[in-house]
């Protein structure tokens, strides 16, 4: 039962948050968001409070919503708030108080006044353990800034479930990233509900912000992104499932954000989130609708937009089906809906949006008769914004929404007008759209006449449309204004009207042809109500045969826009009428044209009603005739026009019309194509069989001129349009031709205004600029009178006002422009231009436009190019001509400029005729017309003129002239017939473009010419060839364009090929007579582009020839620029551009232009460099140029790898190329042998040589090498040898070849050492040696022997010359490296003078570095390699010398290489040998300084670290003398016995160091071994010395107790015990110090500091055991007694302190403790101090255990309370404070 109730009692207290334990309240109270733990620990709630209110107050000041938390959560009261004395309802209420602050604050919290406050709220209510959901979500925005990591560490252990992934960042108290938040929200829903609820709940109160709303927004969109991928399936149960457990989880959220008005931002966030699972998931259609309703229900004007792309998104992803009405409610109502869908379907699919409002919306206007949305549905079908498909979906849509719309909802028919209108105006839009419509109207299997009657007046054309409602409206009242009068009313009406006489087809009809055809259009539905119509006597029925009125009524009708059923009603009435007897006897041969109108209607109806109308006309030509209908009015004033006789009547109507009846029924167009095709041709062919007729010209004439007189008559626009088209596809009959007959109709046409032409076409819904295309085609080509109309017309400024008229007429002409004559054109051409030359452009600028335009399309001929431009000069003439009154006698400059100044308008029409000419000419295909070419270079002289004359190059016109004439070349190279004048000069013409003009393009094309002109006719332009490079240099070469740089490379492969044959013909040296030219560009090489420069002059030499040419080339680029990097880098790449051949050919001729330099009468050198007029001194810079370059292109790689792959072949060419190589090694000799005088160039030559050398393979240069080294050049020979030397550097070891000749070459070379005399020689010779041995020695070890023991001789190494001596030493050290044991024989030689050469560098006053450096390097090889053979009179001397190094003024290298060498002497050495060397160099290193020390005792070192246990204990010995020595060297520094001077400084350092190498010795001894050591060491410092030497011992106790201090202080508790050994010397130290004396002083400092460190890490219970306490704590405590002398709270507290712990033990503490207490009445005050300082520490050390003697304690508290010094009375009161917080009780009532 007991332990049942402890479990239960112990789980109480773990799930508790009240806490009796002191330090877990205090840890509690520590936590805190701006203080550290330990300040916040030992603050008050009042002192947090007055903090954390000021950062309240400035919260109030800045949001007034703070306020009223003032008087709960940070009021006075609330400091005295404990939440853990709360009831549960209490607890609620202030938890619903701090949810709200958290929510306000969290906007705020990168500002300190919020911290604070939050401060306030994690100190005083614990909001950290009692909120802590809410309290991380309020941070969780902020989760990158400090304060967040702030937050983790006050964290309780326990958190909230949803945030245990912030665990692992709470340990390390680092931030979490973003994506460990989205993974917690992806894979944890009960985080992302928790973010979600704060989130709403914050903006349900209005207490949201940016922050908050945007981080949610990025984290549940990045969650549900994952979330979709993580819950994706390939089972279709399973995914809907896993949907369905997604909107579960996140639906009520985004369902409660999406409606949220108040903040835009959180509903545009969750539209964010609602596409990305539309887009993502695999919602049903169900699903998306709700969230479509919902959105639509919730959105508002900031969030229209955003809404409307969500929409589309979630449209995208749903069937194609309508929208829901709550959706297409929302939508009618909004403003701009279908342009901001067209801006948001740039970026998004919005085609299934925009289907689904159109379904919706014509379900509404069928279902409700909601007009609203009709014109949102015409604008969604206009705007593109659906599919083919879709458009015709929606029009069929509309269309049987039509059909439905019924009385009760439609009763006034006013939602059908509209709905009419609507389609009539969608099934004549234009583009694909309407293209789209009018093939729905085509499938729909409903009568769609029937509908448009249905639909009433709005279907009806626009011009009876207006003028019905013009009439209408002044008559009714304004009541009934709108309403359709009823049928009975109307023919009411129309039967008090009087029979009318007049023809409907007069011009103006009047009134009544609109009242009877807004009747007549209703009356249409039904046959009773048409026969009642016909009826009205209005219409003349009865009088139709001899009244105009009754047929042109329904003539009108039919060939005008309006409905299929009223056109068919039309010609059925006619056909009726017809067939009544009354009409047997009357010719109706002008109702026949309209009949073909109507045979060629659109709708199949009123062609099968025409057909059935023209047969019975044909029927009606079997009688006899008497009268022609409408002979004298059918027009009006006019009538039947140039009617047919009866034999051309009847061929019209039996052999052309009826024939093509069935044909025509079936297709519009056939009957106008059968007959332009019968009237075209003599012959024609119908009828069913195929029977051919023949007809007459007369009758064809006749009918031509019967349909063009009612084309002119009519006043129908449409129905002059669909006979006008055919008709102008007949150009003419027996020489009459259509513009003869339908001219007149051009000029009524063109007669008109703008606004008359604009309101006909607009009456009849006609496209103006269709008709002026039709009617401008009436002229055909050739036609004299037909042209000059035209030209009258647009010449006529009234023409001028109609643009459309005035581009149908130029385009007419444009179009006819290929059938004309040539004389015609000429004559059109010429008129054209005039019209561009003379019209005012203020006033017809169009006109000049069209007339340009025609003038740049048509394909001028030749003749009227050159008429155009021969008018050119005589322009070009007028305008430079000085003025008569003002000739006078003037320089040309004056005249020039006085010219210039008068800028007359025949210089601006010049430039103007000029300008518009070249352009025609360049625009017509110039190449076609190679005849222009004299008077185009007579243009390109004029201008020059000209140009002089305005001051102005005139560039874009000679530009102009230049390509045309360019274009002219291939025509005159491909036609031998064509021939140029070379008499003429264009040559200098071209060269005066060229040198003259600053423009580029001038410039290029130009030259362009020039070599074209050059391939076509050389001798054209040669003479000018040599100014025109001169003139390139300074001008085209500069540009860095791509066209600049092909015009370079054209004009260089065109021009010069020819110019150097010419001086080849001439016999002329060609390198010689180009001097110029390849000045030119040599010159302008630094002004050409970088990237042009290469291949620019590759061309160049290319073209020249290289084998002539590259050496000029490359020497005049030297002699300019002289051999810098940059132009050997060049230079380089140019001759490596080219064949070996080549270039040892070259390399020969600079050898040969560069002996030329030298000759009393240079010859070529004179001309290429100039050599000849400079003295001696400037010859042989010149010289020096040359051969700075020679030694770079013979180091040319490529060259050398060529020439290495051809001397692997054994040809013809290889013998070849051996002939150059051998004429170019004799020609550097020879011109060395010419130059030993002059050193500079001397020593150019021989670099060259040892680049020419370097071109053979190793084993033929060691061939060469061997030859030459016979030679006296010692020079020579040794410069050989160097380019051996970097041939060994380069040569690879897998290379067997190289490897055996120079292997083989080693004899040589130590001949060459023992036998010289040079010491230059012999040092090259040695590094030869070195290098070749260093790669292949261990190939041939015999020969490296050989070698080495030559070089260790006096031949070599016993040589005087330092240099030598430095080289041989190095060399041995590399041979002890390839040799190893093998040099040993060598050694015995070499090591005594390697010392001797080191102990040489050190002497006199500065040191020999190299020699230095060589000699440790020789001797660090043997350490490496063999260091057994450094014995011990060796090793003496080197470590002598290492301590003079060391200390002498050397550099940084040659420490570097001593260390070097000692690594490997404290190494690998034997080790008895150098610990034996230490010891004997230590005097040797003491008397060198602290530098010398330093490195002796790093050996010690590494050889310590180095050598094992069992090394380290055989060289015990030793190595303990050596210690003591060390230490020792305090007390030799002190009594003058070292030579250098050390500073104290210093002296610590080395301590240190020593200390640090005996406990690396120490390390590797076991305690029998160390024991001893340890003791000689405190007897040999203790008495060690003569007693009257007092200092010395003190020195040397310092020194053994800072190693003792080191000792204890790393070994620890494993010796405590030998501090049994230093017990009396310590003791006696404490007992026996001056303290007068600071060596004594800091001695005594020591030995406290070294108990210090013995008593801490004593585990054992050592200095418990009485005999060794009563020793040490006595002495310690009398210590006391020297307070007032020496500072005890730093050594002395602190040993007692840990001398009391580690004598852990009441006796022990009670007699420590009495022995302190008798000092607290001493009578020095430093000495009562320092006990109370130390009563303080052990107090705080010990606590309770130390306070056990609290009682005898007591009576001396007391008296210190009163105590005299006013110091330890304060102190003695923090004695007591400390006591009473141990206690956790008040000392008072006890001292009282």
């Amino acid at each position: 039962m007991a332990s049942s109730l402890a479990a239960q009692l112990a789980q109480i207290a773990a799930n508790s948050r009240t806490s009796f334990n002191a330090k877990a309240l205090k840890a509690t109270h520590s936590k805190s968001l701006i203080w550290e733990p330990r300040v916040a620990a030992g603050q008050t709630f009042a002192e947090i409070f007055q903090v954390c209110h000021e950062g309240f107050e400035e919260l109030c000041n800045l949001d007034a919503r703070f306020t009223h938390f003032g008087a709960t959560l940070f009021s006075e009261q609330s400091q005295e708030a404990d939440r853990t004395q709360m009831n549960a309802e209490e607890n609620a209420a202030l938890d619903k108080r701090v949810n709200s602050f958290l929510h306000l604050v969290g906007s705020r919290l990168r500002l300190m006044p919020a911290i604070k406050a939050v401060e306030w709220l994690i100190r005083r209510f614990r909001i950290h353990e009692f909120n802590t959901d809410t309290l991380i979500t309020t941070f969780l925005p902020y989760h990158t800034i400090p304060a967040f990591v702030t937050l983790l560490s006050i964290l309780p252990a326990k958190i909230p479930l949803e945030y245990r992934f912030l665990d692992p960042y709470i340990r390390s108290l680092t931030a979490p990233p973003r994506a460990a938040i989205v993974q917690q929200a992806t894979n944890r829903p009960e985080f992302l509900t928790t973010l979600s609820q704060y989130t709403l709940e914050s903006c349900r109160a209005r207490q949201e912000y940016p922050g908050l709303v945007s981080f949610w927004g990025g984290i549940m969109a990045e969650a549900v992104n994952g979330m979709l991928d993580k819950m994706r399936s390939g089972r279709r149960s399973i995914q809907l499932e896993n949907d369905h457990i997604l909107l579960q989880q996140i639906g009520p959220a985004l369902s409660e954000a999406m409606v949220m008005q108040e903040v835009p931002g959180f509903q545009i966030a969750s539209y964010m989130i609602v596409a990305i699972l539309a887009a993502k998931g695999s919602l049903n259609d169900a699903a998306l609708a709700a969230f479509m309703d919902q959105l639509v229900h919730g959105w508002t004007v900031d969030t229209y937009r955003p809404g409307l792309v969500c929409l589309s998104i979630l449209a995208q992803h749903r069937s194609a089906k309508q929208v829901s009405s709550r959706v297409a409610k929302a939508l009618i109502k909004a403003q701009d809906l279908v342009p901001t869908l067209v801006e948001i379907g740039r970026q998004h699919r919005v085609d299934k949006l925009a289907n689904g409002l159109a379904l919706a919306f014509i379900d509404r206007l069928s279902k409700k008769g909601d007009v609203r949305s009709l014109p949102a549905v015409n604008s969604l079908l206009l705007a593109n914004l659906l599919q083919d498909k879709q458009v015709k979906v929606a029009y069929k849509a509309m269309l049987l929404a039509a059909h439905k719309i019924t009385d009760e909802v439609d009763g006034d028919g006013h939602i059908r007008k509209q709905i009419g209108s609507s389609l009539v105006a969608l099934s004549q839009a234009g583009g694909n759209v309407g293209d789209t419509i009018r093939s729905a109207i085509e499938e729909i299997d409903f009568d769609i006449e029937d509908l448009e009657l249905k639909l009433g007046a709005a279907i009806r054309p626009k011009l009876t449309i207006e003028q019905g409602l013009e009439d209408t409206e002044g008559k009714k009242e304004p009541e009934t204004a709108g309403k359709q009068p009823s049928l009975d009313s109307a023919f009411e009406e129309l039967a008090k009207l009087q029979p009318s006489t007049a023809s409907c087809l007069s011009q103006q009809p009047g009134s009544l042809f609109n009242d009877l055809c807004a009747v007549f259009l209703s009356a249409a539905t039904t046959e009773t109500q048409l026969q009642k119509f016909d009826a009205v006597p209005v219409l003349s029925r009865p009088l139709a045969p001899s009244n105009s009125f009754y047929f042109s009524f329904y003539l009108r009708i039919w060939s005008g826009q309006f409905p299929t059923l009223a056109k068919v009603a039309a010609l059925e009435r006619v056909k009726l009428r017809l067939k009544e007897s009354d009409c047997a006897d009357e010719d109706f041969q002008a109702i026949i044209p309209y009949c073909v109108i109507a045979l060629s209607d659109p709708a199949k109806k009123v062609r099968r009603a025409a057909a059935d109308l023209v047969a019975v006309l044909g029927f009606l030509l079997k009688r006899q005739s008497r009268q022609l209908w409408g002979a004298k009015d059918l027009y009006g004033n006019v009538g039947v026009p140039n009617a047919l006789d009866r034999d051309s009547l009847k061929t019209l109507v039996s052999g052309i019309l009826i024939p093509s009846l069935e044909e025509a029924v079936l297709h519009e167009d056939h009957i106008l194509a059968a007959a332009v095709s019968a009237l075209e041709s003599s012959k024609g062919s119908s009828g069913k069989e195929g029977e051919k007729r023949h007809f007459s010209h007369a009758t064809r004439l006749s009918i031509l001129k019967f349909f063009c007189g009612h084309v002119t008559e009519t006043p129908l626009l449409a129905a002059k349009l669909r006979l006008l088209r055919p008709l102008n596809q007949i150009r003419s009959i027996s020489g009459t031709s259509r513009t003869d007959l339908l001219l007149p109709l051009l000029r009524w046409w063109a007669a008109l205004s703008r606004e008359e032409a604009s309101e006909l076409a607009s009456r009849e819904s006609l496209e103006e600029a269709v008709i002026d295309e039709v009617v401008a085609d009436i002229v055909i080509a050739n036609h004299a009178e037909g042209l000059e109309a035209f030209f009258q017309l647009v010449n006529d400024p009234k023409t001028a006002s109609r643009p459309g008229l005035v581009q149908a007429i130029f385009g007419r002409i444009i179009k006819m422009w290929p059938s004309m004559k040539s004389d015609t054109k000429l004559s059109t051409a010429r008129s054209l231009f005039n019209i561009t030359q003379t019209l005012s452009s203020s006033q017809q600028g169009s006109v000049i436009a069209e007339a340009v335009e025609v003038l740049r399309k048509v394909q001028l001929t030749t003749n009227i190019l050159l008429e155009f431009v021969d008018l050119l000069q005589d322009e070009v003439k007028l305008a430079t001509e000085k003025p008569a009154n003002k000739r006078r006698r003037v320089s040309t400059t004056e005249q020039s400029r006085s010219i210039g100044l008068q800028t007359s308008p025949e210089v601006k029409a010049a430039l103007n005729k000029t300008t518009f000419v070249l352009e025609l000419v360049q625009e017509s295909d110039p190449g076609n017309h190679p005849e222009l070419l004299p008077s185009l270079f007579t243009t390109l002289s004029d201008l020059h003129q000209l140009s002089t004359v305005i001051g102005s190059e005139l560039g874009y016109l000679q530009n102009l002239v230049l390509s045309s004439l360019l274009a002219m070349m291939p025509a005159y190279k491909d036609n031998k017939n064509l021939t140029i004048d070379a008499s003429v000069g264009h040559g200098d013409i071209l060269a005066t473009c060229i040198q003259k003009s600053s423009s580029p393009a001038v410039i290029n094309a130009a030259l362009l010419l020039v070599a074209s002109l050059a391939r076509t006719a050389p001798d054209v332009v040669l003479q000018s060839v040599m100014p025109i490079f001169t003139f390139m240099g300074s001008s085209v070469l500069k540009q860095a364009d791509d066209y600049s740089a092909h015009v370079v490379n054209q004009t260089i492969r065109e021009v010069i090929p020819p110019l150097i044959d010419t001086f080849r013909k001439r016999g002329r040296n060609v390198v010689a007579s180009t001097k110029d030219l390849l000045a030119s560009f040599v010159t302008a090489y630094e002004h050409i582009p970088s990237h042009r420069k290469h291949d620019l002059f590759i061309s160049l030499v290319q073209n020249l020839g290289p084998e002539d040419f590259l050496f000029a080339v490359l020497a005049m680029f030297v002699d300019r620029y002289a051999a810098t990097d940059n132009m050997i880098t060049f230079t380089t790449q140019m001759i490596s551009s080219f064949s070996v051949e080549i270039q040892l050919q070259t390399l020969i001729k600079i050898l040969d232009l560069i002996r030329d330099i030298f000759k009393p009468k240079p010859a070529l050198s004179s001309v290429l460099l100039g050599s000849d007029s400079i003295g001696e001194h400037d010859t042989q810079k010149v010289a020096t140029k040359q051969l700075n370059l020679l030694p770079h292109l013979l180091a040319n790689r490529r060259l050398k790898r060529e020439i290495t792959q051809l001397a692997e072949r054994d040809d013809m060419e290889t013998g070849k190329l051996r002939d150059l190589y051998a004429t170019l090694l004799e020609g550097i000799l020879t011109l060395a042998s010419t130059l030993k005088t002059k050193k500079t160039l001397y020593n150019r030559c021989g670099d060259a040589l040892s680049n020419l050398l370097n071109l053979l393979s190793t084993a033929e240069f060691i061939k060469s090498v061997e030859a030459l080294l016979d030679r006296p050049n010692v020079g020579l020979r040794q410069k050989v040898l160097r380019a051996l030397e970097l041939r060994v550097d380069s040569e690879s070891t897998a290379d067997p070849k190289s490897r055996e000749a120079l292997l083989a070459f080693l004899p040589q070379l130590t001949a060459v050492i023992r036998e010289s005399d040079d010491m230059n020689y012999k040092h090259t010779a040695v590094t030869c040696v070195d290098k070749i041995s260093e790669k292949y020695g261990k190939k041939d070890l015999d020969a490296v022997a050989a070698a080495a023991t030559t070089i260790a001789g006096d031949h070599c190494l016993g040589q005087s010359s330092q240099s030598l001596r430095v080289m041989a030493l190095l060399c041995l050290a590399s041979l002890v490296d390839v040799l190893q044991d093998g040099i040993v024989p060598v050694l015995p030689v070499a090591i005594p003078k390697a010392l001797a050469y080191l102990e040489q560098s050190l002497d006199g006053e500065e040191p020999n570095a190299e020699l230095h450096n060589a000699s440790y390097a020789f001797m660090a090889a043997l350490a490496q390699h063999i260091p057994y053979m450094i014995t011990g009179s060796y090793l003496d001397r080197l470590l002598v010398c290492s301590n003079k190094s060391s200390a002498a003024p050397l550099d940084d290298e040659s420490s570097s290489n001593r260390t070097h060498c000692h690594q490997f002497l404290a190494k690998l050495v034997d080790p008895k040998v150098l610990y034996n060397a230490l010891n004997q160099n230590w005097t040797s290193a003491a008397n060198c300084g602290a530098s010398a020390i330093t490195e002796f005792l790093h050996i010690l070192g590494l050889a310590l670290d180095k050598h094992s246990k069992a090394v380290v204990s055989k060289n015990v010995a030793s190595l303990s003398t050596l210690f003591l020595n060390c230490m020792d060297l305090r007390r030799l520094v002190a009594s003058g016995q070292v030579k250098t001077p050390i500073n104290p400084s210093e002296l610590d350092e080395i301590e240190a160091k020593v200390n640090d190498d005996a406990l690396k010795m120490i390390y590797k001894l076991n305690d029998a071994t160390f024991r001893p050591i340890f003791s000689k060491l405190v007897e040999w410092a203790a008495a060690g010395l003569p007693k009257n030497d007092a200092s010395g011992r003190t020195l040397r106790l310092f020194a053994v107790y800072g190693f003792l201090d080191t000792f204890f202080g790393n070994l620890k508790s494993i010796v405590t015990s030998y501090a049994s050994y230093i017990v009396e010397s310590a003791v006696k130290v404490l007992s026996s110090t001056d303290f007068k004396e600071a060596n004594e002083k800091a001695l005594w400092k020591r030995v406290l500091h070294t108990l210090a460190k013995c008593f801490e890490h004593d585990q054992d219970s050592f200095w418990q055991a009485p005999a060794h306490f009563g020793a040490v704590a006595p002495v310690l405590v009398e210590q006391f007694l020297n307070a007032g002398t020496v500072d005890a709270t730093e050594d002395l507290i602190p040993a007692i302190v840990e001398l009391a712990a580690a004598a852990d033990s009441q006796e022990h503490h009670k007699e420590l403790n009495g022995t302190l207490l008798k000092h607290l009445r001493n009578g020095q005050a430093a000495v009562r101090l320092a006990v109370v300082k130390c009563q303080q520490a052990l107090t705080g050390r010990l606590g309770e255990e130390w306070l056990q003697a609290l009682p005898e304690m007591l009576p001396y508290i007391s008296e210190l309370q009163d105590d005299d010094d006013e110091v330890v009375e304060r102190e003695n009161r923090r004695w007591i404070v400390e006591i009473e917080e141990k206690l956790g009780e008040s000392l008072d009532s006890m001292l009282q």
